[in-house]
């Protein structure tokens, strides 16, 4: 049986609050105990009807919603759908009084944490699952800083993603170098196309952020670069991309080559697998990825769809190429019964 799919955004029942700002950002907390100095920042979850005073916010979920009255005089509360019942100690939640919404921006119990830093891009991926879009959104650094200083200090890792997180440049690494000096624990990885690593002097100041384990996953789908020029809808984009992945080798910085497979890369594979063993052989991880039904995905499934049982015998030799290089080599969002017996020691799983 299946994991069941979180509702992470949506509209609230009832939301009442005095606070002029259309939305706020919240650590929640289920300690009635916790300090007073710290409750100011919080919103507690209300699980009882005896209900500590001093939190900034309070959460019900509409189960609970005769608990109302149980609230201390004149606080800022809201009623949630039941939905979110998964919520609990450290997560952070924004609350938007005007639109009466709620988005989940992290959660304390999940390994696997990302944070969309734009919609903008400058590929048009025929598999996008997030199709770009062609706005000024920068108003989310000023959400992620906020972000940052919520999370608990015991995660263990969180993602930056996109879009195309490196168009804004500097202003990026500056979140990068604050999630270091307030997560000095954890672990960072993020989904770029590589392409603005082509810059040197960029690429310079990224790896001089020096941070212990953060590591830029980079897609290249394909060692012929009319193919992947055309997977991702950018002309050059593999020469740029090449060059990006060079670069942060050249000054000493993680780099995992993820491959989307499908139709349009699958019938270059083994040869992209050779092209990564020869010239690429020091990046740290190759990830070989199961097509997911999402974004693009479903307007171009013509052009993407194959069957990975169709293709079973050209995984097994390309894992084997990169292993017979020593590479470290992970295969993901792939059905275990759909992979030969030799690819399962480098099967994760990872479907939900």
């Amino acid at each position: 049986m299946g994991q069941q799919v979180l509702k992470l955004g949506g509209k609230v029942i009832e939301i009442q609050s005095l606070e002029s700002s259309p939305s706020q950002l919240f650590s929640i907390s289920t300690n009635a105990s916790l300090p007073a100095v710290l409750k100011l920042s919080k919103a507690y979850l209300v699980w009882e009807k005896e209900i500590p005073a001093g939190f900034a916010h309070y959460l019900l979920l509409n189960s609970m919603r005769d608990h109302i009255s149980c609230l201390p005089k004149g606080v800022d509360y809201t009623v949630l759908a039941d939905d979110y019942a998964y919520l609990g100690e450290g997560d952070v939640i924004r609350l938007s009084k005007d639109k009466k919404s709620i988005r989940t921006l992290y959660r304390a119990s999940s390994a696997n944490n990302s944070i969309l830093v734009t919609e903008q891009c400058n590929h048009y991926c025929l598999m996008c699952s997030q199709p770009p879009k062609n706005v000024d959104d920068s108003w989310i650094l000023e959400e992620i800083r906020n972000l940052i200083h919520l999370i608990p200090k015991t995660a263990r890792e969180i993602g930056f993603t996109g879009g195309e997180p490196t168009l804004f440049g500097e202003r990026f690494l500056d979140i990068l170098r604050l999630t270091k000096s307030y997560l000095p624990f954890t672990a960072i990885h993020i989904l770029s196309n590589g392409r603005r690593f082509k810059d040197a002097a960029f690429t310079r100041s990224y790896a001089g952020i020096d941070h212990p384990d953060m590591m830029v996953g980079i897609p290249i789908y394909s060692d012929d670069p009319a193919i992947h020029d055309y997977i991702v809808q950018a002309s050059g984009a593999f020469d740029e991309t090449i060059q990006g992945v060079l670069n942060l080798k050249r000054f000493n910085q993680k780099v995992e080559i993820r491959v989307v497979l499908h139709q349009q890369s699958i019938k270059r594979l083994k040869p992209l697998c050779e092209f990564l063993a020869r010239n690429l052989l020091f990046v740290d991880h190759v990830a070989l990825m199961g097509l997911e039904m999402m974004g693009f995905t479903r307007a171009n499934l013509d052009k993407l769809w194959i069957d990975p049982y169709e293709y079973r015998d050209i995984l097994s030799e390309a894992v084997g190429i990169l292993a017979s290089y020593g590479m470290n080599v992970s295969v993901y969002n792939h059905q275990l019964c759909l992979v030969k017996q030799d690819v399962q020691p480098y099967y994760r799983k990872s479907i939900s």
